[in-house]
């Protein structure tokens, strides 16, 4: 069955993506690689599994048809199977993926990458963004000798290793005496990042932060924290997971104009292949290089970081952005499905509680109770509606892929949505139409 959805159905069934699901967690802890993916975080019963995408639709293994949103948490922004991405893989794919020495596709790809995001002077590539950041963790100790870190305590997430999820509730089998060495300072706020920084004096080694995520960084605050850094001296880490090429081409800092000292990239680099890179000035990464004087720093070394087939597909990537415009893009239809949505929300009589937020690139959305706080119950209930309109979206980031006609349906169904979400409030309990029990946070001690 190939369902094209086109009004919201509330008896949207999956008995294969529930039975896969059964069968995923008896083979794999969480039944998925992400726990962002995990069916924990979808209504109950209604965790599609997915067959196939092509463009900003996937299909699950039920025959459904998804718009969806936030591909890949993010890293698949030109849609599905783009053609100039597969492409590019496929030219590789009988060349060999893997050598004993480095491919002159390294090369290439350290070109391509330093030409679009000019304010670094080297690159260092690998397959997932927490192997870069927490590389730029140890190389800033090493440059500065000093033992802490200070994480961005507004963000909320930086790398699977123990430096951060010591921080989180998920801190099982980390030791306490990890977690004491990561700090954390509140964003936007200068004054307190200074007094962090004076209270351990020639202890911390960096700041690392998104330089912007649902909030705009306030005016001056990310210049602000490059002369404190500068003043400390403490290296300034820009997490670019998200913001880099959601921005502008050459990440956050290209749009904003503050250079940090290191940065990384993933996610939208690779439209869903397996690449990230750590970038930033050249005297910070030769220490991790063969041309310098001191000590070595084992920054990353993996066997399958410069995987052929993966650089190939970020150098189609950064040529796409480039070539056609496609931040621009991804803003455009943001900003037009973010107004829809608010309208239909107003609309509804819900507009204060279904919020849309974020930069247009990047839109989440918030569910709120009666009270106007956030609510998992109301999110579940605003999840389910969505699924069963066809719309596939734990968050509303957009992929250049869709269509007007896509957003206007992803509108339409949310219109539905917020309709029920009156009941609900008016009702003072959405219980009746969750289904079964409500989505939970990722990051808790508990399962």
């Amino acid at each position: 069955m190939d369902t094209e959805h086109t009004g919201a159905n509330p008896e949207l069934l999956l008995p294969r993506s529930r039975a896969a699901n059964e069968r995923l967690h008896a083979l794999i802890p969480g039944g998925a690689h992400t726990y962002a993916k995990g069916d924990d975080q979808y209504p109950e019963n209604l965790a599609p599994v997915i067959s196939h995408g092509r463009g900003a639709h996937v299909w699950d293994i039920d025959g459904n048809r998804y718009v969806e949103y936030g591909s890949g948490l993010r890293s698949v922004s030109l849609g599905h199977a783009h053609p100039r991405v597969t492409e590019a893989v496929r030219r590789e794919l009988d060349r060999g993926s893997n050598f004993v020495r480095p491919s002159v596709v390294e090369l290439e790809a350290a070109k391509r990458f330093l030409a679009t995001v000019p304010t670094a002077e080297m690159v260092k590539f690998a397959k997932n963004g927490s192997d870069a950041t927490t590389a730029a963790v140890r190389l800033a100790r090493a440059a500065t000798g000093r033992p802490r870190v200070a994480v961005c305590a507004d963000h909320p997430f930086f790398s699977v290793d123990d430096w951060f999820i010591g921080t989180t509730p998920m801190s099982a089998g980390i030791p306490e005496s990890t977690n004491e060495l990561t700090v954390a300072f509140p964003y936007g706020d200068l004054a307190a990042t200074e007094e962090l920084l004076t209270r351990y004096q020639g202890e911390v080694a960096c700041l690392i932060l998104e330089p912007a995520t649902h909030t705009e960084p306030p005016p001056g605050y990310l210049a602000g924290l490059r002369e404190l850094a500068d003043r400390h001296g403490c290296v300034l880490v820009f997490d670019e997971m998200i913001t880099g090429l959601r921005w502008s081409e050459a990440g956050a800092q290209g749009l904003y104009g503050v250079v940090p000292d290191l940065s990384t990239f993933g996610k939208a680099l690779g439209n869903g292949f397996a690449v990230s890179a750590l970038a930033g000035r050249r005297e910070l990464m030769e220490r991790g290089g063969l041309r310098h004087p001191g000590d070595r720093v084992f920054l990353l070394s993996t066997t399958h970081g410069a995987e052929t087939h993966s650089l190939a597909a970020a150098m189609a990537v950064l040529t796409t952005y480039v070539e056609e415009g496609v931040t621009a893009r991804l803003h455009a239809l943001g900003e037009r499905l973010a107004a829809g949505v608010r309208a239909a929300a107003a609309g509804m009589g819900v507009g204060d509680h279904v919020v849309v937020r974020g930069r247009a690139s990047n839109l989440v959305f918030a569910t709120l109770d009666e009270k106007g706080q956030p609510s998992q119950e109301y999110r579940t209930l605003f999840l389910r509606r969505l699924l069963a309109g066809g719309v596939l979206a734990p968050s509303f980031v957009v992929s250049s892929a869709l269509s007007d006609a896509d957003i206007d349906h992803t509108v339409e169904v949310a219109a539905q949505a917020c309709a029920v979400y009156r009941k609900a409030l008016d009702a003072g309990d959405p219980t009746p139409w969750l289904g079964g029990r409500p989505v939970k946070p990722v990051f808790r001690r508990l399962a």
